[in-house]
């Protein structure tokens, strides 16, 4: 996400160029009208899934003091964010690094109230500094719920269910959720006698799935062989059912590596029963990256993508490090990597973008913005636009306009022999379609009285709100 932009896809609507990589900030994307259209379609959609489970979104502010959010960031993370002096108070503001962290602060301060559980969803970006080679970019857009005060495996299960059908609402055909309980390898890791910093280094050598690494840290301490071999197996431990019997012989009878595994088995076997079974896969080495996840951990992956789409956790101690304790569990999806991910349905060159286009010459500018207002009351999409040129012309050039706008339907207004209650409708998109050139559009205009053109277009939109 830092040092300059990424090469973006077409699909993703940026445009990259030599000199944009000069005069845009590096990892930002500009997100063009085709794709940003996409792109709000699939944030609606997301948000509507959550929002059918009872989720209520909040707003969050891009910026935060960093001494009052500190304490629910972790070092690395605080030195990928975005610094700056207030100009104010001369108190250091950083960029909005991490939205989890925001609401634990909001709940905490009281902010939300008293009654639990709390269930918020949140569509917002993200800004951390990181590496150009690391492949992200410097702002990522993100839509996420949050479960506040329920600590059970319902609750466990409900986010992740939630997040499975979210998936599911876009499209997204074959995914996989990787779920695994961070309890487990840190039990591992705390029962093998590492120091507390290679213990550390450990946890973010299996976060990565770095086994290499791993595999040096264990080496430059002295553990026992058998711990050892525990902790190199269970990042590789990943299936169905078999993990968790492996994962109980690794435990050996020990209540602190049981205990999470019988919460992950009740967590899957939950889904499991919702259905979810094909989607799911066990990994005894998850381990998401930021450190205040406590329990039941996820992150979700599909075909094609080198990276995960998104992920979660339970957290039951942030909270409480702003100072009001409450379990709590959620989940955050990379708006930009599904966008890519998701087949979007093919839209033709000949397909609609805007509802009415109401066109008239300049002498009738007043009652070509009445007549636009009229339309605009149906909650349909209407551009307005004055002509240039003679009454002779003002057909075919209305009819041009249409076309090169995508309007479905196009209405003129103060056309020569039209009436002053009426107005001449065209559909260029339609004669467009069956290959009519210009000076044969007879058949595809008519003279309309303007209060039936809006009735019809209150009628078309009542339909189209019934089809979806």
């Amino acid at each position: 996400m830092v040092s300059a932009p990424p090469k973006p896809s077409p699909s993703s609507g940026q445009v990259p160029s030599s000199r944009e990589r000069s005069l845009v900030p590096v990892g930002m994307a500009t997100i063009l009208p085709h794709a940003a259209k996409q792109v709000r379609r699939l944030e609606e959609q997301l948000l509507g899934q959550v929002n059918q489970w009872g989720y209520d979104e909040i707003i969050l502010p891009t910026f935060e003091y960093l001494d009052v959010l500190a304490p629910g960031l972790e070092p690395e993370l605080i030195e990928h964010c975005y610094q700056f002096v207030d100009r104010t108070t001369g108190r250091t503001l950083i960029l909005r690094p991490d939205a989890t962290a925001q609401i634990a602060r909001t709940v905490a301060m009281g902010l939300t109230g008293t009654a639990l559980p709390l269930r918020l969803s949140y569509r917002t970006s993200v800004f951390r500094y990181e590496q150009e080679h690391a492949g992200r970019g410097r702002e990522i857009f993100q839509v996420g719920a949050e479960l506040i005060g329920l600590d059970d495996v319902a609750s466990d299960s409900e986010v992740i269910g939630l997040m499975i059908e979210c998936l599911q609402t876009i499209g997204l055909q074959s995914f996989k959720v990787s779920l695994g309980h961070v309890g487990f390898i840190k039990g591992l890791l705390l029962r093998s006698g590492l120091s507390p910093q290679g213990q550390k280094l450990a946890e973010q050598a299996v976060a990565r799935k770095d086994l290499p690494r791993l595999e040096e840290l264990l080496a430059g301490e002295r553990i026992s062989k058998a711990a050892a071999r525990a902790i190199r197996e269970a990042p590789e431990l990943y299936g169905q059912e078999e993990v968790l019997a492996r994962g109980r012989v690794l435990a050996g009878g020990d209540p602190a590596l049981a205990a999470p595994l019988e919460r992950l088995t009740q967590v899957y076997q939950l889904l499991c029963a919702a259905g979810h079974r094909e989607s799911l896969l066990l990994d005894l080495g998850e381990f998401r990256g930021f450190d205040y996840y406590d329990g039941v951990v996820f992150d979700v992956f599909a075909e094609g993508m080198g990276a995960e789409l998104g992920g979660g956790g339970r957290y039951d101690h942030l909270i409480g490090r702003f100072g009001r304790p409450l379990p709590s569990t959620g989940f955050g999806l990379d708006v930009d990597r599904l966008f890519r991910t998701v087949e979007f349905p093919e839209e033709g060159s000949a397909s609609a973008r805007v509802d009415y286009l109401v066109v008239a010459p300049r002498r009738a500018m007043r009652r070509l913005t009445a007549v636009a207002a009229q339309l605009r009351q149906t909650h349909s999409r209407v551009v307005q636009q004055t002509m240039k040129g003679s009454d002779a012309s003002l057909v075919s050039t209305a009819m041009t306009v249409g076309l090169s706008q995508q309007a479905a339907t196009v209405v003129v207004v103060g056309a020569p022999g039209v009436d002053h209650d009426d107005v001449l409708v065209l559909e260029p998109l339609a004669a467009h379609r069956q290959g009519s050139r210009t000076g044969n559009l007879n058949r595809f205009s008519k003279k309309v009285g303007l209060a039936d053109l809006v009735v019809a277009a209150r009628r078309s939109r009542r339909q189209a709100k019934e089809r979806s």
